[in-house]
């Protein structure tokens, strides 16, 4: 069986690697013409837009508005960013809203952009999307924060199995939250198990090995994007869920259990929790957790789970 634990490397020597580029998938796709910034300034500045040309509604330009206190630079770098191009292509895709020529998107409205450093993290806008047969509009609030991933950690130890949660502060919930180990990719290269390795490698404290990770989501039906998407009413966060079976001394879960992680420059303050497996499902309200416990038991009763390395 996979050993567990190995030394911790520097998270700055994981990140030189890593360069995000918010342009490259998007140019590469050719999927879309932009047409040149048109800003037209108004007494009140309500009236500054762009306009874009989808390939599946040619004949019909998108216009894209900023809202009433966004600035030029946030609507040029809304416009530009990996968030919003990968929704426009996610539109046109093959079971996109717009593929079958049923509805038509006229217009969206930039309403806010949060800023991760030099790329953008969040990004709020109002798509204006309309049936064509009823020409009624379809509900278009959209909060974009692009893909995750999470990873459920199982650990064998003298014949029990444990799982290994974070506990976090989130604002968003009032609440403190047992989650599994996570987070957002910092590119759009779309590397979900090289960023489910340093995700727990920040949040835990200890580094996993690319090939004893098992994509979850993978044994999804290539329909689904081989992703599940918690909240698709609001938002378009798709998350790779990932599997770790590895085995610990009691000694290396009790230096785990209550363990202070994270990144503390960038406000995250972690702390490592080590429950009991057939606990696990009582024990957290993340939705992460429940829904790899249900393809962990789906693919482990169908046999799709590779075989555990011994030692």
């Amino acid at each position: 069986m996979t050993q567990f634990l190995q030394p911790s490397i520097s998270l700055r020597s994981l990140r030189k690697g890593l360069q995000f580029s918010s342009s490259s998938s998007f140019h590469r796709s050719g999927s879309f013409r932009f047409r040149s910034f048109s800003c037209r300034m108004s007494a009140d500045s309500a009236n500054r837009s762009q306009s874009i040309t989808l390939p599946c509604q040619h004949e019909q330009p998108v216009q894209i508005l900023a809202a009433p206190g966004l600035s030029d630079s946030d609507l040029r770098n809304a416009v530009d960013s990996s968030l919003f191009k990968q929704w426009l292509m996610n539109l046109q895709g093959e079971s996109g809203i717009l593929a079958q020529g049923a509805m038509s998107l006229k217009r969206v409205l930039i309403q806010g952009v949060d800023m991760f450093g030099s790329r953008i993290g969040f990004l709020k806008f109002q798509a204006d999307i309309y049936d064509k047969q009823t020409g009624k509009k379809v509900p278009g609030i959209v909060f974009a924060r692009g893909p995750a991933v999470a990873v459920l950690i199982l650990l064998s130890c003298e014949g029990e199995t444990y799982a290994v949660l974070t506990e976090q502060v989130r604002v968003p919930v009032g609440k403190l939250m047992l989650e599994l180990p996570a987070g957002m990719l910092d590119d759009d290269k779309g590397d979900f198990v090289g960023t489910a390795v340093r995700e727990v490698e920040e949040e835990i404290g200890i580094r996993l090995k690319l090939e004893d990770m098992v994509d979850l989501t993978g044994f999804l039906d290539p329909s689904t994007g081989c992703r599940v998407f918690p909240s698709p009413g609001g938002c378009d966060e798709g998350i790779g869920l990932f599997l770790y079976r590895g085995s610990a001394s009691k000694e290396t879960i009790a230096e785990l259990q209550g363990k202070e992680t994270g990144l503390r420059d960038h406000g995250e303050l972690i702390k490592v929790h080590v429950v009991p497996y057939e606990k696990l499902w009582r024990v957290t309200a993340d939705a992460k957790a429940l829904m790899a416990i249900g393809l962990y038991e789906m693919a482990k009763k169908e046999g799709l789970l590779p075989s555990l390395k011994q030692c």
